[in-house]
């Protein structure tokens, strides 16, 4: 790891801090975790039987070293964010970012970015090069800030990968999941966390001929579009999302759980056939790529 990469890094941090008004710093006492704890909580409103964390995980986690931090306001000192992730195996020198969230008082203000933003100098510094972490794919803000305000690129479809979760979120449903690498060193990372995002465009993928595999109709339900399996070639696919899946489960859970099924349909034989999906508009199309050599992956 080069110094320049480093201080880039640091650099970057520093500044996505300042601008969301906040201080970043790691979490060790018993007290700062329990308060990590209770903003998870307040955000996703768990069962009482299905905590968000356990403290006596956090601090064991917190003790071997893991990331834990939290993000400060700047004047009032309040905790306004948190992320935690854990390290896998050395032989992949990566981080599995577990969770991250922002209460409502820090949203809008690009907290959860300084968040990462921090957390990639502090794996950088560890010789780490990925963090990898999952989303719902169906959440349409949550894909461009993965894909777009980040860099990550998504590497596997995870169907029903937690389970069904009853908080106010999930609302019951499967828990379908993107898994994304974000890979630090890369031009995209290193763009993207210097405030230089790349999105995609779906107009200029309309125009090169991209294809419409997943789409909105009149009813706002999912419509199929082309065949996925034949040709030849490279092609690029663009598969659409709902515009707030999230009020869809508590207005229509019907509707909502139609999305799932036909988002996986399209979404999990695309990857696990070697498509690479390279970008998000945020007018919510994922864009993918068919039939080209797939991107490293660090597993």
């Amino acid at each position: 790891m080069t110094l320049d990469v480093l201080a880039d890094a640091d650099d970057a941090a520093a500044r996505a801090a300042k601008a969301a008004g906040v201080v970043i710093r790691e979490l060790e006492s018993l007290d700062e975790l329990d308060a990590m704890i209770a903003l998870f909580d307040e955000i996703w409103e768990p069962d009482a039987s299905n905590p968000s964390l356990r403290l006596d995980l956090l601090r064991a986690l917190t003790k071997a070293g893991n990331y834990a931090c939290g993000a400060y306001d700047a004047v009032s000192g309040a905790l306004l964010g948190a992320c935690v992730g854990f390290f896998g195996p050395p032989s992949h020198a990566e981080v599995h970012s577990h969770i991250a969230g922002v209460r409502a008082a820090g949203l809008g203000r690009s907290v959860g970015f300084a968040l990462k933003v921090h957390q990639r100098a502090w794996c950088l510094r560890r010789d780490v090069r990925v963090i990898a972490w999952t989303y719902d794919p169906l959440i349409r803000r949550n894909a461009y800030f993965n894909l777009v305000k980040l860099g990550a690129r998504p590497v596997e479809y995870l169907r029903n990968f937690y389970g069904v979760m009853d908080d106010v979120i999930n609302g019951g449903t499967e828990t379908d999941r993107m898994l994304v690498q974000w890979d630090l060193r890369s031009g995209a990372a290193c763009a993207a966390s210097a405030g230089r995002p790349r999105p995609a465009s779906f107009d200029a993928e309309r125009a090169r001929g991209a294809v419409v595999a997943l789409s909105a109709g009149p009813d706002g339900l999912p419509v199929p579009g082309l065949p996925l399996a034949g040709g030849s070639g490279s092609r690029s696919l663009l598969v659409g999302v709902p515009a707030d899946v999230e009020a869809l489960r508590l207005s229509h859970p019907e509707h909502a759980a139609r999305w799932r099924t036909a988002l996986r349909d399209v979404l999990s034989p695309l990857l696990s056939g070697g498509a690479r999906v390279t970008g998000f508009d945020r007018t919510g199309w994922y864009v993918a790529t068919t039939g080209v050599p797939g991107e490293a992956r660090h597993d």
